[in-house]
C-alpha cells in the first residue's frame, strides 16, 4: 500500500504499518486490539482511525483464495446443456461462462474487450482479422488454435447442430485459418458489430471437432467435475487457466423456480447467491443483517404492445393515447419496487453507448389519453389486455394501467393468463398483451429481432421501409459518430411509430451474502453477465 500523505501522519509513518495491519485483522484482531498497538507506536489518534479504515477497505476488496461457491438461478430443464451453441436459459450461460471463453466480452459500459483473441481488426468491416492469444490450453490439454476457433463459428451455420444465433451467424460467410494463432472472417455484408456480437454468450470457443459437450471441455475458469440436466453442475477451479482465476475452489449451480424458496435458500446459507430476485420478493431481504441486494440494470424490459394490423391498434390514436396513459414513474415506484428506470419505448437502454438521452418519455397526461381514445372512437368500450406472470411484472403493470384507465372511463379489460403456453398462445398474437425482452449488447441486434419488417419477433408488427434501410446503412459503418446519430434517430422512430410501449428498464436484482465479494454490473445482465463465478470471493 501506498504511504499516508503527510500532511495527515507523523513523517516517521509508513505503508509498511498498513500490511501490519492487514495481517492483524486476518488474524482475528479487533479494532480495540489494533488501535492500542497503532497508539503504543507513537501514531496519533487521528492517524490511527485512518490507517485502519484504509486498511479495512484494502482488505475488503482483496480477492481471498478458497472456498466452494453456490448458487441458484430460476430456469432449469432436462434440456439443460453445454453446448454454448444451443444454450437458451440463464442457466446454460452460466454454466457456459464457466466453462468456456469468447474471443471477446464487454465492459461495464458495453464496450468490446479482448479475451481469448489479442485483438479483432477490420478496415471495411467487412473482412476481419482475429490474433489469438498464445498459451492458452483447454482443460484436456490442448493448445488453442486457429482451427479450433474456426470450427466454434462454422458449427452456428449447420442446421443439424440447431444453434440458438443461426440468423445472426448466418452473416458469416467465410472462415480462414491463416496460421495457428491468426483468424479471417469475412462476412456478407459490412458489420461493424463483430467485435460485439462475438461477445455474446453462444459464440464460446470449443475445441475443434467436439462433439461430446457432457463434460465442457473449454479454455475457462473451471472444469466439469459433474453435469446434470435439469439438476446441478459442478465446476472445480481450473490450475492452468491462463487469467490466472477464479478464487473459489469449486462452483456449484442449479435452478430453484420459486422466488420465495430462492430467498430462503440464501436466507437459511445454503447458498451464496439467489439470483434475479422479483421485486415482490426482495423484502424478505430487507433488513436481514448479512445479506445484500445487487442491481444490475442492462436493458431487459417488460413490455405492452399493440399490434398496428389489428384492432385496436390499426387505429393510430389509440395507440398514442396509450402512451400517454401509462404512469411510467408510478410502474417503477409500484411495479418493480423501484428497481428500475424509466423507458422511453425504445429498446436501446441507458447502458448502451448508443441510447438515445435526448429523447423524452412521452408524459403521463391522462386527459390527452382521453382526448386521443375519443378520437380514435374507443372511449368507453372494453378493450382486452392480456397479461402473465411469464412477463416479469407484467400483472403488476397491467394493474397500474388498468387502475389509469378507469379513471378517465376508459375500460381495460385485464386478462390474466398462466405463464405456461404464454409464449406460444399469446405473445406476438394478441391484439394487446405483454412481452418480455433480455438484453441485447447492439442496437442492430435489437432491431433486427424486433422491429425489421420482417424481424422474426417484431411484437407490435411495425413496418417501415425507411427503418429497414437505415438499419443496413448503420450497420457497416465505422464512422461511430454518424452510426450514432442514425440510431439515434431510428429510436426516435420507434417511439413515435411503433405499438410497442416500454415503460421501464428493469434492473435484474440477485440477492446474495455480504460474504460474496467482487460481483459488478455487466450490460450483459445480472450476475455478471452470468459470468460471475470467475470473478467472485468468498470473505472469511
Amino acid at each position: 500500500m501506498s504511504k499516508t500523505p503527510e500532511t495527515w501522519t507523523p513523517k516517521a509513518w509508513t505503508g509498511a504499518d498498513d500490511s501490519m495491519v492487514e495481517s492483524a485483522i486476518r488474524r482475528g484482531a479487533n479494532r480495540r486490539d489494533l488501535m492500542k498497538m497503532l497508539l503504543a507506536g507513537g501514531v496519533s489518534l487521528a492517524a490511527a482511525d485512518l490507517v485502519l479504515g484504509r486498511a479495512t477497505m484494502a482488505l475488503a476488496a482483496t480477492p481471498v483464495k478458497g472456498g466452494a461457491l453456490k448458487a441458484a438461478g430460476w430456469s432449469a430443464s432436462t434440456a439443460d446443456t453445454l453446448d454454448p451453441a444451443k444454450a437458451s436459459l440463464s442457466t446454460d450461460y452460466v454454466r457456459c461462462c464457466a466453462f468456456y471463453n469468447r474471443l471477446t466480452t464487454l465492459d461495464q459500459n458495453g464496450i468490446p474487450q479482448m479475451e481469448l483473441a489479442e485483438s479483432v481488426e477490420s478496415g471495411d468491416a467487412k473482412t476481419w482479422t482475429v490474433k489469438l492469444r498464445k498459451g492458452v490450453t483447454f482443460h484436456d490439454g490442448k493448445s488453442l488454435t486457429a482451427d479450433d476457433v474456426v470450427y466454434s463459428l462454422k458449427r452456428h451455420l449447420d442446421p443439424a447442430v440447431g444453434s440458438k444465433v443461426a440468423k445472426i451467424a448466418a452473416q458469416m460467410t467465410g472462415f480462414k485459418a491463416v496460421d495457428k494463432t491468426t483468424v479471417e472472417i469475412t462476412l456478407a455484408s459490412p458489420n461493424a458489430d463483430l467485435p460485439t456480437i462475438l461477445a455474446t454468450h453462444h459464440f464460446m470457443i470449443v475445441a475443434d471437432g467436439t462433439t461430446d459437450f457432457s463434460k465442457g471441455n473449454g479454455t475457462g475458469a473451471f472444469t466439469c467435475k459433474s453435469f446434470e440436466p435439469g439438476v446441478r453442475s459442478v465446476g472445480l477451479r481450473n490450475q492452468n487457466y491462463w487469467k490466472g482465476g477464479p478464487n473459489v475452489d469449486s462452483f456449484e449451480f442449479f435452478a430453484i423456480s420459486d422466488d420465495n424458496a430462492r430467498v430462503n435458500a440464501l436466507l437459511s446459507g445454503d447458498i451464496h447467491l439467489a439470483a434475479s430476485i422479483n421485486p415482490r420478493s426482495t423484502r424478505l431481504v430487507d433488513g436481514q443483517k448479512g445479506f445484500v441486494l445487487s442491481k444490475t440494470t442492462s436493458g431487459n424490459y417488460t413490455n405492452l404492445n399493440i399490434r398496428l394490423d389489428m384492432e385496436p391498434g390499426s387505429r393510430k390514436d389509440f395507440v398514442d393515447g396509450m402512451k400517454h396513459l401509462v404512469n411510467r414513474q408510478q410502474i417503477v415506484k409500484s411495479a418493480l419496487r423501484g428497481f428500475g428506470e424509466v423507458g422511453n419505448d425504445q429498446p436501446v437502454s441507458p447502458v448502451n453507448p448508443y441510447h438515445n438521452a435526448a429523447l423524452k418519455p412521452k408524459a403521463y397526461d391522462p386527459e390527452k389519453a382521453k382526448a386521443l381514445f375519443k378520437k380514435a372512437g374507443l372511449l368507453g368500450q372494453s378493450i382486452p389486455v392480456i397479461t402473465s406472470d411469464a412477463a416479469s411484472s407484467a400483472i403488476d403493470m397491467a394493474m397500474v394501467v388498468q387502475a389509469s384507465a378507469a379513471e378517465i372511463g376508459m375500460k381495460l379489460d385485464v386478462q390474466r393468463v398462466p405463464s405456461d403456453g404464454y409464449w406460444s398462445n399469446y405473445w406476438l398474437k394478441a391484439p394487446v398483451h405483454f412481452g418480455n425482452i433480455n438484453p441485447r449488447p447492439t442496437p442492430d441486434i435489437l432491431f433486427s429481432l424486433l422491429y425489421a419488417s420482417e424481424a422474426p419477433w417484431n411484437e407490435s408488427k411495425y413496418k417501415s421501409e425507411k427503418f429497414d434501410k437505415m438499419m443496413i446503412e448503420a450497420r457497416g459503418m465505422l464512422d461511430q459518430a454518424k452510426r450514432k446519430e442514425i440510431y439515434n434517430e431510428m429510436q426516435v422512430m420507434i417511439a413515435e411509430e411503433a405499438g410497442t410501449i416500454i415503460p421501464a428498464y428493469i434492473s435484474n436484482v440477485d440477492a446474495i451474502t455480504d460474504k460474496l465479494k467482487g460481483l459488478a454490473p455487466s450490460p450483459l445482465g445480472g450476475m455478471m453477465g452470468y459470468a460471475f463465478a470467475e470473478y467472485v470471493w468468498l470473505a472469511a
